[in-house]
């Protein structure tokens, strides 16, 4: 394992549990913004429909990934800058 992995792997880690706090928040916002109400819907939920469950969880899942990916190529960059090296190579 190369020097710039095991440099990186703390700064991905680090980066993984903020973009996961930074991303439910997006989504809450997200979530508020197209009409709906404070939280996104359970899947137990008695009282939703299929289709808001279904619409939330989609949803929830686009920010997160977005959010994710984002995250580890502004990670990535930063490691390129401090090393000069890019983590995912050889």
């Amino acid at each position: 394992m190369s020097l710039v992995k095991i440099v990186y792997k703390p700064v991905g880690l680090l980066v993984g549990a903020l973009g996961g706090l930074l991303a439910g928040a997006v989504f809450k916002q997200v979530w508020k913004l197209a009409g709906h109400e404070e939280d996104a819907p359970d899947a137990t939920d008695r009282d939703r429909s299929w289709g808001e469950v279904l619409l939330a969880a989609a949803l929830q899942g686009a920010v997160f990934a977005l959010v994710k990916a984002a995250l580890n190529r502004g990670g990535a960059a930063a490691v390129h800058r401090v090393t000069g090296h890019w983590p995912g190579d050889g």
